[in-house]
């Protein structure tokens, strides 16, 4: 085997063994999310996508090389050439197994890289759904139990105002509520008439800058006229 073909085997150990763990079910989705988000992955991380399109363009080349090593050795384009040389045969068969070894490697690899891919991409989205689920969860379980201790308070204070059937504590609180009701209703009121009292004054002062406005505009008038009386007169005397 050459050093491409062992590398490509050697890398499709590597796979089996990765999806293999990936698959154990001991291991939950939130578990290898912590794994993927280790900051040793950073790095890898930024070139993803890079590494994961190369890897597939390289082994698809490796693939399709081997389709035509299979095809060069197969047995129905050599046949009459084995006939010429006795070992001639045996030796091109065993250069078919070698290029269907070759295109199985490639293929599976390829097969298996993809997989890998949508895999941990599962995973994640897995590892996602799970904490969004576990945290709606949680915000429901509290929503009801708020729900249900409003629903009971709702019940226990319907039957004290209906019924009269509760407590002395109970009574004595409505009671201090009503009469907290009616103190603000007086006070509401006296702000009321307050501020009815303000518009009224408002009013009146508002008539009294009129007026005194007007009387001012009047005086000015009568200044400006005496005024113009004296400038004549000098005029006159001088």
């Amino acid at each position: 085997m050459t050093l491409q073909w062992t590398v490509v085997a050697l890398f499709l150990y590597v796979e089996i063994g990765v999806l293999v763990i990936l698959c154990l079910p001991f291991i939950s989705a939130k578990k290898w999310q912590k794994v993927f988000n280790l900051r040793i992955w950073s790095p890898v991380a930024r070139f993803s996508n890079r590494v994961f399109l190369t890897m597939i363009v390289i082994l698809i080349v490796l693939f399709l090389d081997a389709v035509r090593e299979v095809r060069k050795y197969s047995v129905k384009n050599l046949g009459t050439d084995a006939k010429l040389l006795p070992n001639m045969h045996d030796h091109m068969h065993m250069k078919l197994f070698r290029a269907q070894r070759n295109l199985y490697i490639s293929g599976f690899a390829v097969f298996l890289w993809l997989v890998m891919k949508r895999v941990v991409t599962l995973i994640n989205n897995l590892a996602s759904a799970s904490a969004t689920t576990a945290a709606l969860l949680a915000q429901t379980d509290d929503a009801n139990k708020a729900a249900k201790k409003c629903l009971e308070d709702n019940e226990m204070l319907k039957k004290t105002l209906m019924d009269g059937t509760g407590d002395q504590a109970t009574a004595e609180g409505m009671q201090l509520l009503r009469k907290e009701v009616e103190k603000l209703q007086e006070e509401l009121k006296k702000s009321e008439d307050a501020l009815k009292e303000s518009r009224v004054a408002a009013g009146g002062l508002r008539e009294q800058t009129d007026g005194l406005a007007r009387e001012y505009d009047r005086l000015l008038k009568e200044h400006q006229v005496l005024q113009n009386l004296q400038n004549q007169d000098e005029k006159k005397d001088a």
